[in-house]
C-alpha cells in the first residue's frame, strides 16, 4: 500500500487545522449569534417596561442570565432621596431589588476625571474594599468586575455594575464598546422610566399643599382594602376638616388660607409613617389612610394629629399669627363587608369616617370621633 510521503502528511495535518479552526470559527459565530439575539431580546423587553420596577425587575433577572454574570447591580444618583421617594409611594416594593442602590452625589460612583472629561468603564479584578460598596451581596468568589457609567446628556445618572467569578472576564485591556451600547440603553430606559413614573405621581399629587390628590387616595384605597384582604390585616381611613375654614378666608384671605392648609398638611404628615398616605380631599377636607391600623391605634395618631395642628398657631407671611384646630373622624375596615365588591367598601369605608367627622364638629368641633 502506498504510503503518503512527507509533504502529504503535512497537508493533510495543515487540512485538519483548518477544518478544527473552521468548526472553531462556526462554534463562535454561532455562540456570538446566540449572544445577539439574547441581547436584542433583552433590549426589547426593557424598553418595553412601562414602570420603574418592571424595568428595574427585568434587568436584575434577564442581565445575569443572558451575559453569564454572577452579579449584577445598579447604583442609582438620587439627591434628596427624591426617585426613592416617589417609587415608594407609587408603590414599589425594594424589599425583592436589594441590589438596586442609590446615593446622592455623582462623585460617590467614583468616575470623577480630573479634566471633567467623558466618564468611562472601570474593568479590572475584584477589590472588596474599593468595590464592596457597589456589590453589597457580592457571591463568593467574585475576581473580576466591570463599572459601567450610565450617562444621559453628558449627564451621570448611575452605573451599571458587573462581575464574574471569572478573573479573566474583565480586563483593563478589554474593549467596552458592547458594554457601553448597553449601558446607554438601560440609561435611556431609566431616564424615561422615572420620568414618566415622576409625571404620574404630580397627576396624583395636590399641587398647593405637596400631599396627594383624590384620585391617588380612591386608587390606593381599593388597593389596600384588596391587600387586607389577602393578609388579614386592618385599615383606617380618617376624614379631617379644617374648623371654621370659610372664616380664615374672609377675615385673613385666600392666600392666607392656602398657607393654613399647607401647614395643615404638613402637621398631619408628621404624625404619619411613611406607609400611610395623605390625600387633599377638596377644599379644607383631607383623608389619611393608615396601614395596619385598627380603630384603638387610629384613634391614637387622630388625637395626636388634633393636638398637633392646634398646639401652635400658624405663622402668617404678613406676620399674623393664627389659630387653627382640625375635626376628625376615623372609621376601620369591617371584616363582615368581606364578601361585599372592593369599590362598595372603600365607598362604605370613607362615608362612616365622614359621618364620624360631621359628629365631631356638631359636637364642638377640634376633636375626635370613632365610628360605630
Amino acid at each position: 500500500m502506498h504510503q503518503p510521503d512527507a509533504t502529504s502528511r503535512d497537508l493533510i495535518a495543515e487540512n485538519e487545522a483548518l477544518r478544527a479552526h473552521m468548526a472553531y470559527l462556526i462554534d463562535q459565530a454561532q455562540r456570538n449569534h446566540d449572544i445577539m439575539c439574547r441581547h436584542q431580546a433583552f433590549d426589547l423587553e426593557i424598553v418595553g417596561a412601562s414602570t420603574f420596577q418592571e424595568l428595574v425587575g427585568t434587568i436584575f433577572r434577564m442581565l445575569p442570565v443572558i451575559s453569564e454574570l454572577d452579579a449584577v447591580t445598579l447604583s442609582l444618583v438620587d439627591a434628596d432621596a427624591d426617585i426613592y421617594t416617589v417609587m415608594y409611594k407609587l408603590g414599589v416594593d425594594f424589599e425583592p431589588l436589594p441590589d438596586l442602590l442609590f446615593c446622592e452625589h455623582a462623585v460617590e460612583l467614583g468616575f470623577g476625571t480630573a479634566d471633567g472629561s467623558k466618564p468611562h468603564p472601570r474593568l479590572g479584578g475584584f477589590d472588596a474594599a474599593a468595590h464592596g460598596p457597589r456589590f453589597p451581596h457580592a457571591p463568593a468568589g467574585l475576581k473580576s468586575v466591570a463599572l459601567v457609567p450610565l450617562l444621559r446628556n453628558k449627564r451621570l445618572i448611575g452605573s451599571l455594575n458587573l462581575g464574574s467569578r471569572d478573573s479573566r472576564r474583565f480586563t483593563p485591556a478589554m474593549a467596552t464598546d458592547f458594554i457601553e451600547h448597553m449601558a446607554s440603553i438601560i440609561a435611556i430606559c431609566l431616564e424615561n422610566v422615572i420620568s414618566n413614573e415622576m409625571l404620574k405621581y404630580i397627576g396624583l399629587t395636590d399641587a398647593l399643599t405637596g400631599v396627594y390628590n383624590r384620585r391617588y387616595i380612591d386608587r390606593r384605597l381599593l388597593e389596600e382594602i384588596a391587600r387586607a384582604r389577602r393578609q388579614g390585616g386592618r385599615i383606617s381611613v380618617m376624614f379631617i376638616d379644617v374648623d371654621h375654614f370659610k372664616q380664615v378666608n374672609d377675615r385673613v384671605g385666600h392666600q392666607a388660607g392656602d398657607e393654613v392648609l399647607r401647614e395643615v398638611a404638613g402637621r398631619i404628615k408628621n404624625e404619619l409613617r411613611l406607609s400611610d398616605a395623605l390625600a387633599r380631599f377638596g377644599g379644607e377636607e383631607f383623608v389619611v389612610l393608615l396601614v395596619d391600623a385598627d380603630l384603638p391605634a387610629a384613634a391614637i395618631v387622630a388625637d395626636r394629629i388634633r393636638a398637633g395642628v392646634a398646639r401652635l398657631p400658624v405663622d402668617l407671611a404678613d406676620g399674623q399669627f393664627l389659630e387653627v384646630s382640625v375635626s376628625i373622624g376615623v372609621a376601620t375596615l369591617d371584616d363582615a363587608t368581606r364578601e361585599q365588591p372592593i369599590e362598595n367598601v372603600a365607598q362604605q369605608l370613607v362615608a362612616q369616617a365622614d359621618s364620624a367627622l360631621y359628629q365631631a364638629k356638631e359636637a364642638g368641633r377640634n376633636r375626635v370621633v370613632l365610628a360605630g
